[in-house]
């Protein structure tokens, strides 16, 4: 296991990718490698996201503005201390929320999104490090059914293929922070120690640009 670094190399790292790529389980592990805060998305809070996901179209307005207020209210608290007293890693990028809104909401429901994100005036810090993790639909299908989260089970094929293309389409023009494209397919992070200290130094070599990082397939059973 990768030990605690005396000094991190960034102070706001941010751990993305589609439903089931493990970035929480990811976010949690580089968290306690740089004895850093912790901040989640509190999806388990979210009273409507069962219902989103039973019923898409009756749910999807008041889940969105639910995951919206509070990411900002989380994000809003870290600009209230000194971003620079501590590391922070955190399991979702705020820039996302308005990617989900694109995708679930219709174009009534979406314009009114619009009308309540704008006058938030949502000023949030900006990442040090942006980890995109990508994987393939069954792959993630498979995931989501391992862990075994009851409302997600209902999540179907054509939903994941729309948030996966939407997502490749949102950092394939990301240029905000340094970002690190990472092949989470055959790698298991959280599990094989060698798979995490691969990708934990591709982590602390990253400080400007684009990059990408294939693992070689985990040797785990």
């Amino acid at each position: 296991m990768a030990e605690k670094l005396p000094t991190a190399p960034h102070r706001y790292v941010v751990v993305e990718g589609p439903i089931g790529v493990g970035k929480t389980s990811l976010a949690r592990r580089l968290a306690r490698s740089f004895g850093s805060e912790l901040i989640l998305e509190q999806a388990e809070e979210n009273p409507f996201l069962e219902r989103f996901y039973r019923n898409p179209r009756a749910g999807a307005l008041p889940a969105q503005l639910f995951f919206l207020f509070q990411r900002t209210r989380q994000l809003e608290d870290i600009r209230q201390h000194d971003l620079f007293d501590t590391v922070r890693v955190a399991d979702y990028l705020i820039d996302k929320d308005r990617l989900f809104a694109r995708l679930t909401l219709d174009d009534e429901e979406f314009g009114l999104y619009e009308q309540i994100y704008s006058r938030m005036a949502i000023d949030t810090p900006i990442p040090d490090l942006v980890i995109y993790l990508q994987a393939p639909i069954d792959i993630l299908l498979e995931r989501i059914a391992r862990r075994g989260i009851r409302y997600e089970q209902q999540i179907d094929r054509e939903y994941l293929e729309r948030l996966q293309e939407a997502y490749a389409r949102f950092f394939h023009a990301y240029d905000t922070s340094p970002l690190l494209i990472v092949n989470a397919a055959q790698a298991d992070f959280v599990s094989n120690d060698r798979d995490y200290e691969q990708l934990f130094e591709q982590v602390r070599r990253v400080r400007k640009g684009r990059h990408y990082y294939n693992p070689l397939k985990s040797t785990a059973d």
